[in-house]
């Protein structure tokens, strides 16, 4: 830790609110010394999980008993429950091909809704705050043709969503966000079920999309 007894502070009040609230709290390390796991952080991460180490040194840090520098290594591990019962176990091998599978048949569920909006820098005025369209009828000539391209999409495409939006227009979240809700004030688009999906309300061509 580069930080020392301000990172350790942290920790240990982020395990103890977490304990409080239910919250399970999974810390790693590479660097298994005494001024990196201290006996504070210990004390408040009680289960315990060990690969292989160099040393036995090393296993006494992390479990306060040698051993886990005998492991095979591979997903050999070492576990110790909060008792300081310590039991051999070992970790499944997941292949690239396994879990591009998985994420494949995820996909397959449906589309996703990213909050995008979290990784994106803060725009000046004029962006997608809250100043911006609040109905088609006031809204600027180059929001209404945002809306037009938006409502032309959905009705190409048969989905919409604000991510969905927001890749095929390449804009901010809360703009995506903005043309959906107003699509569906104008009945365009449908509420979003509990899956997120909403359904097509109106079919259009490109000859009229004027709004």
């Amino acid at each position: 830790m580069v930080a020392g007894k301000e990172i350790e502070q942290a920790v240990q009040r982020l395990a103890q609110m977490a304990r409080a609230a239910g919250i399970h709290v999974i810390m790693a390390t590479q660097r298994p010394s005494v001024d990196v796991i201290t006996g504070t952080i210990k004390a408040n991460f009680p289960t315990r999980i060990s690969f292989q180490v160099i040393s036995k040194f090393d296993s006494r840090t992390i479990l306060g008993e040698q051993g886990a520098e005998q492991l095979l290594g591979q997903g050999d591990m070492l576990f110790m429950q909060g008792g300081g019962r310590i039991t051999r176990v070992h970790g499944p091998f997941v292949s690239d091909e396994e879990v591009e599978k998985v994420v494949a048949f995820l996909r397959e569920q449906g589309e996703p809704a990213y909050l995008d909006d979290v990784t994106e820098p803060v725009e000046g005025n004029g962006g997608d705050g809250d100043s911006g369209m609040s109905g088609i009828a006031g809204a600027s000539d180059s929001d209404k043709s945002l809306f037009d391209q938006a409502v032309a999409i959905v009705a190409r495409e048969g989905k919409a969503s604000t991510s969905f939006i927001q890749r095929h227009l390449n804009i901010g979240y809360n703009k995506a966000a903005k043309l959906i809700e107003q699509m569906e004030k104008e009945g365009i688009i449908g509420t979003a079920n509990h899956v997120g999906k909403r359904e097509i309300l109106v079919r259009r061509t490109n000859d009229d999309m004027d709004c």
